[in-house]
Formats: structure tokens, C-alpha cells, sequence
């Protein structure tokens, strides 16, 4: 590294430093909430419950780790992802919004919208009873706005207790509708997808994007998994669950304000090899993702606010 290089290194060191002792001085909580540096200098919000743990990253305002006390983890992160501003964290819950996967319009922007690039407010942090509650707040930019015309603010809610509750409020703070696409795009860790199965699904019809977007019905059976998935259920209002027995557990998955449910996994040898993605780590997950998307796109009128919500509990088998 040059002088001039190590000089910037130390300074946004100092930065982060300083940042991280303001969040702590308005927000840290004995016992229950604080702010520390994590992955790739990030800073990271360590929620701690009777019940269980929780960090979130400013950055996406990003959950990377709930444990519900006495259990393994339940969400997944790989141990390649990138934390590194203008680059997504593989693994946890990522945010999407405004669009989901490549943008129909300009397949040069962002996959998976703008949310999940950027760094989030942190409003407040709350705790009460057996629960701690963080609010994360994010308001469109004219950068934001010259890449998708609508001014926006986005209120993400993390409370840990025995569940992870996740609710994602998103304003139109224009005065014109606006469509978008959301998602909260979860890993779940599993033991190995190829033994698992998600009941909630059967019967239910699917877009199949490993088949030119072909429209599917599902068997009466719960999903058991073969080969890459990459679908969208559509007209799911209900909750799954992944049952997981090599992991003795199951994952229950419910949701508010969501017509939509995703279901991925890349499975081996994918068509395009996945950079933060280990070559064994596809058997460690499975994404079942509350979302709003294609034909379940949401409009908002002007100044309106929608609400979507999931709730995550694990259950020991």
C-alpha cells in the first residue's frame, strides 16, 4: 500500500471509529443493543434477547445472523460473501426493492434494485420485555432518484424475542403512483437441501425461471428439491415451513402483506458460476423469500405506505 493509501486506511478507520461511538453514545443498550465494526470495516448492530441474537448491518440494513438461544443459526451467510460497499452481501436477508432481479428496462442497473447497496439509517432501538426492536430508516437521493424517478422512504423494523420479526414499510413520497417490486430474500441454513422439503406451496401455481418463465402447478406434495430452483409461487398469502430432519428442526416462515413467495437454490455446477459462493455451500441453504413481484408488483398512490412482514421462528425436532 502507498503512504498515501495507508494515510486514507487510518483515516477511515478513525471514521468508522467515531461513527461507531456516536451510534453507541445515542442508541447502545446494556445488555441488549450495541454498535461494533464488523465484516469489511461495516458497521453492525449486535441485538441481544433472553431469547436469542441478532446483528444488522447499516449497510442494506442487512440481518446476517439471528440465533434463537440454544439453537444453531438460522440463517445463512457464505463464507465468501463480499462486505464491501457497491457489492451485496451474499447470504441472511438481503432487501430488495425497487425491482426484483434484472431490471426489465436497464439490465445495466443494479440487480435486485438499490436498497441492499446502500447505507441505511438507524432511527432507534427499544427494549422491551423479552423482545429488542431495531428501526432503520432509508430516503431516496437524487443519485437514487436519476436511476428510478420516485422519491421513496423505506422503514425497516428488526425485532428479536423467540421469533425474527422483519417488517419492511415502504412510502411513496411523490405525489404520482408508483410500481415496484420487494422482496426479503432469506437464506435459511439447512443441514442439507437435499433432504429437506417445504410444505405451504402444494397445488400452487409457479413461474419457472429455469425454463423461460413456463407457468407450473405444484404437486399436492411438499417441495422436495432435485435440481436448481428458481421460482415464483404466485397467490401465496399463507406460511411455509422447511422441515430440515437432518438438522432436527423445521423453519416457520410466515408472512403479512406478501401475494408472492420465491423459492432458490443454484444447486451444483450452476449455468453461471457463483463468485461468493463456495463450491459446496449450495447444500447449506434454501431461500423461501416473502416478496411483492411480477404480477404481484406493488402501486402505491401518493404519500400511501405498504407494509410487508415475515415472521421466523425454528422449531427443535
Amino acid at each position: 500500500m502507498s503512504h498515501a493509501g495507508d494515510l486514507r486506511y487510518h483515516l477511515d478507520m478513525l471514521d468508522d471509529a467515531t461513527e461507531i461511538e456516536k451510534l453507541n453514545e445515542r442508541l447502545a443498550i446494556d445488555g441488549a443493543a450495541r454498535f461494533e465494526q464488523g465484516e469489511g470495516k461495516l458497521t453492525k448492530l449486535v441485538l441481544t434477547a433472553p431469547a436469542g441474537e441478532a446483528h444488522v448491518y447499516r449497510y442494506g440494513a442487512h440481518v446476517t445472523h439471528y440465533q434463537p438461544r440454544g439453537q444453531r443459526p438460522v440463517l445463512f451467510v457464505s463464507e465468501r460473501a463480499s462486505f464491501t460497499r457497491g457489492r451485496p452481501i451474499r447470504g441472511g436477508v438481503p432487501i430488495i426493492f425497487p425491482w426484483f432481479g434484472m431490471r426489465a428496462s436497464d439490465p445495466q442497473s443494479p440487480l435486485h434494485g438499490l436498497a441492499r447497496l446502500a447505507e441505511w439509517d438507524v432511527d432507534s432501538v427499544t427494549s422491551r420485555g423479552e423482545t429488542v426492536t431495531a428501526v432503520l430508516s432509508l430516503k431516496s437521493t437524487d443519485e437514487m432518484t436519476a436511476t428510478w424517478p420516485h422519491e421513496f422512504r423505506l422503514q425497516h423494523i428488526v425485532t428479536i424475542g423467540p421469533e425474527l420479526d422483519l417488517t419492511l414499510n415502504v412510502t411513496n413520497e411523490t405525489g404520482e403512483p408508483c410500481t415496484f417490486e420487494q422482496a426479503m430474500h432469506t437464506y435459511f441454513a439447512v443441514a442439507d437441501v437435499r433432504r429437506i422439503s417445504v410444505s405451504g406451496l402444494s397445488g400452487t401455481a409457479y413461474l419457472d425461471k429455469n425454463r423461460n418463465m413456463e407457468k407450473f402447478l405444484d404437486s399436492d406434495d411438499p417441495l422436495v428439491l432435485t435440481e436448481p430452483a428458481d421460482r415464483v409461487y404466485l397467490g401465496t398469502r399463507g406460511k411455509c415451513i422447511i422441515n430440515d430432519p437432518a438438522g432436527g428442526r423445521r423453519i416457520i416462515v410466515d408472512k403479512e402483506g406478501s401475494d408472492a413467495t420465491v423459492v432458490w437454490n443454484p444447486w451444483e455446477n450452476p449455468a453461471k458460476p457463483i463468485a461468493d459462493l463456495a463450491a459446496d455451500e449450495w447444500l447449506k441453504f434454501i431461500c423461501v423469500e416473502t416478496c411483492n413481484v411480477k404480477d404481484y408488483a406493488v402501486t402505491l398512490v401518493g404519500e400511501a405506505t405498504h407494509t410487508m412482514r415475515t415472521i421466523i421462528r425454528s422449531e427443535m425436532l
